[in-house]
């Protein structure tokens, strides 16, 4: 069953518009879905433990507090499975919705920059945990900062006793060739009994 999609939507009948008014919300959500980057995420309903403020100002709402969310991520040098748990601030301005002098809503669609706003006395987290959450995490997760990584040879992950032999380029076309009094692989030796000797014959006539 896919996460409610209102869960990170927050209720504020119980909050006075008057400034300085404040509530403390304490609360666990599911994650969305598509929370996080290609090697690090946030699995989609897993649990968003939230210690939210939510204090009334004259433009709006202020949220400020820390989202609790699990992280599940891939080495970026090993390719090994990492969890972990990460705080994320949250700080944004809900605004309320301008009216004009009767108190009728006015259209804002050509700000630039427009803030989120309060919407029949609820807000809607999800976009700013989704910020949030994406901005925190890393772009290359790793599993130890001493992880050395991948062979790049046969694969396998590096360790203090992964190795390969090393073999001379100039006698790895002859690693089958065995020749007597010489092992395989090796140069071959050259018996002087053998060498030819008409040179020398012609020489002596």
């Amino acid at each position: 069953m896919p996460p409610d999609p209102r869960a990170l939507v927050l209720d504020l009948s119980r909050l006075e518009r008057r400034p300085g008014s404040m509530l403390t919300v304490q609360t666990t959500v599911p994650a969305p879905a598509g929370l996080g980057l290609a090697l690090a995420s946030v699995p989609e309903g897993s649990p968003i433990e939230l210690d939210l403020r939510l204090e009334s100002v004259m433009e709006g709402v202020l949220v400020s507090g820390i989202a609790e969310v699990e992280v599940h991520a891939e080495c970026s040098r090993c390719l090994d499975p990492v969890h972990w748990n990460e705080d994320v601030e949250l700080r944004e301005l809900f605004a309320y919705a301008p009216t004009d002098a009767r108190g009728r809503p006015v259209d804002t669609e050509d700000s630039e920059d427009p803030l989120p706003q309060v919407f029949d006395d609820t807000i809607d987290l999800e976009p700013v945990v989704r910020d949030a959450v994406v901005l925190g995490l890393p772009l290359a997760p790793v599993c130890d900062d001493e992880c050395r990584g991948l062979c790049p040879t046969c694969g396998d992950r590096l360790d203090d006793e992964h190795g390969h032999e090393i073999v001379d380029p100039r006698w790895a076309a002859r690693g089958g060739l065995s020749l007597e009094g010489a092992p395989a692989g090796g140069p071959p030796v050259i018996d002087s009994s053998t060498q030819d000797t008409s040179t020398d014959e012609r020489r002596r006539d």
